[in-house]
C-alpha cells in the first residue's frame, strides 16, 4: 500500500514539475525580460483587457504604457496611450528615430491611439531642433 502511494505522489511530482516547466518556457513575462537583456524590442499587453497597462522593453530600457478607452466612429476601441520610462536615467542614448519607431510599433497594434509621450520623453521630442 505504501509502494503504491509513493509511486502515485512521485508520478504526481512529474506532472507537476513538467507543467511549471512548460509554463516558464512560455510565460509572457519571461520573454519580456529575456528581450530586455538581450536589448530587443518586445511588448507585453494584453490587447484584450484595456485597462491593464503594457510594457515595452527597447534597446534594454523598459517603458510603460497607459491605455485608455474611447469611441471612435465604428465602436469603442483604445484611443489614448501615455508612454513613460521607468527610470529617467536609461533614456542617455536614445534618439528621436528610436521613439518614432516605438511609437510606430504600438500605432500598429492600437491604430485609432494617440500616443503621447510623459516626461523627460515629451520634452525631448517636443524641442525639435
Amino acid at each position: 500500500m505504501f509502494v503504491v502511494l509513493f509511486r502515485l505522489l512521485i508520478i504526481g511530482a512529474f506532472f507537476y514539475l513538467l507543467y511549471k516547466g512548460v509554463y516558464y518556457l512560455f510565460s509572457p513575462k519571461r520573454k519580456l525580460d529575456t528581450a530586455h537583456e538581450k536589448k530587443e524590442f518586445y511588448m507585453l499587453d494584453e490587447k484584450g483587457n484595456a485597462r491593464k497597462n503594457f510594457l515595452l522593453t527597447y534597446q534594454g530600457r523598459l517603458f510603460e504604457g497607459e491605455k485608455y478607452v474611447g469611441t471612435t466612429s465604428e465602436s469603442f476601441e483604445v484611443i489614448s496611450i501615455h508612454i513613460s520610462i521607468q527610470t529617467s536615467h536609461q533614456l542617455e542614448g536614445l534618439s528621436r528615430m528610436d521613439f518614432t519607431r516605438i511609437e510606430q510599433e504600438v500605432q500598429y497594434i492600437y491604430p485609432y491611439a494617440k500616443i503621447q509621450w510623459k516626461s523627460p520623453v515629451k520634452e525631448f521630442i517636443a524641442s525639435r531642433v
